[in-house]
């Protein structure tokens, strides 16, 4: 075997087995629906189901701890934001890593925002950062970006 070939056999056994530790957490998964309540006025609802044993945070996380769950939507014409994403009640616990009560939601939560229809058709665009964390670790802040049309 030449010594090319035993090379490649090499980084290709280490990849393999880099691969086989390194495993890629997806705990939260997202969905978008929306309902128009009126020609004028729609509600976007942004969902996450999160697995067993993980948790996202509140959109009022204290300074100091948890990356919160935020929302920023894309500016348009077509529509305006009316008021605030608005959440369930969150859960809370005091969590030693932050050395404080956190906001927090497990299994499943539904986010909604209003929106003021300047058009009758549109899509609503944006994105959700959020931190996902399980009782041994917390997954770098990640962000999905979503869209949904509203008829």
């Amino acid at each position: 075997m030449s010594m090319k070939k035993l090379s490649l056999l090499i980084v290709i056994v280490l990849f393999t087995m880099a691969s086989g530790v390194a495993q890629i957490y997806k705990p939260v998964k997202w969905s978008v629906a929306s309902q128009k309540l009126t020609d004028k006025e729609a509600v976007v609802f942004i969902k996450a189901t999160i697995d067993n044993g993980w948790h996202i945070y509140g959109l009022n996380a204290p300074t100091g701890g948890p990356i919160a769950t935020s929302f920023a939507f894309g500016a348009s014409k077509d529509y305006s934001l009316n008021g605030k994403v608005a959440a369930p009640a969150p859960k809370s616990k005091f969590e030693k890593v932050f050395d404080m009560n956190v906001p927090y939601y497990t299994k499943e939560v539904v986010f909604q925002q209003k929106i003021k229809l300047n058009k009758g058709q549109t899509t609503v665009k944006g994105t959700v950062e959020f931190m996902a964390c399980d009782a041994e670790r917390c997954l770098p802040p990640e962000e999905y970006a979503f869209n949904v049309t509203i008829k």
